[in-house]
């Protein structure tokens, strides 16, 4: 029985592991209220839901997710996915159109502005530019709040935030750890869609950009 003991430990940690990346054991969850922290919410109501547009975000971003569409980069004429695959890209348009913002069509128009500003195009192509981090991070460079990128600043992570990482975006979620780190929300191969992940992912992927979306900006 000795023998077997370590063994045993392996396989419950791995079964727990398992459970977890599949969503069967759920999370303890905490919100802003239970440390303490301001919720900062947008001054302002796009689509006139009387929510928020920061809240609209979010809920748009978990709308999407819901329905798990599989992981795959694919190029469509429109710009927009006509099948059930989707990208990381997806959730951020799609957040932004629950708010009431054509963010395809903002983007498009500051490429077709400002293409100089955009190095990483040649040629402007709108079936796909709003579908790339890298054309999105010079977007809201352009046009957002830029914030910490310290994830330690747990604070200064607020819901509905858009942080982008090399080669990957998420929205911020209102949910967050127990030690007040926020989830974030987003479309990749990993079976969770909202996910206690914002400080792992950044160990082996770099934040680049940390925003907040403001209309007059």
């Amino acid at each position: 029985m000795k023998r077997l003991f370590p063994f045993l430990i392996v396989f419950l940690v791995l079964v727990f592991i398992t459970l977890d990346a599949f969503k069967i054991i759920p999370d303890t969850v905490f919100y802003d209220e239970n440390f303490g922290y301001e919720r900062i919410k947008s001054d302002f109501d796009k689509d006139l839901d009387s929510i928020d547009d920061y809240q609209d975000i979010v809920e748009g971003a978990r709308e999407y997710v819901s329905k798990n569409p599989p992981y795959k980069s694919a190029y469509y004429k429109g710009g927009y996915p006509i099948d059930e695959y989707a990208v990381c890209t997806d959730v951020i348009w799609y957040a932004f159109k629950n708010a009431g913002y054509d963010l395809k069509s903002m983007v498009d128009e500051d490429i077709k502005n400002h293409l100089d500003a955009y190095p990483t195009i040649d040629i402007p192509d709108p079936n796909i530019d709003f579908r790339r981090v890298k054309n999105l991070k010079i977007f809201f460079d352009r046009n957002a709040l830029s914030l910490t990128t310290d994830t330690r600043k747990k604070e200064e992570w607020q819901a509905g935030d858009i942080v982008i990482f090399e080669g990957h975006i998420a929205i911020i979620s209102d949910k967050r750890n127990r030690r007040g780190t926020p989830y974030i929300i987003h479309q990749s191969r990993r079976p969770k869609k909202e996910e206690d992940f914002l400080v792992e992912y950044s160990s082996y992927h770099k934040i680049l950009g940390h925003y907040r979306f403001h209309p007059s900006n």
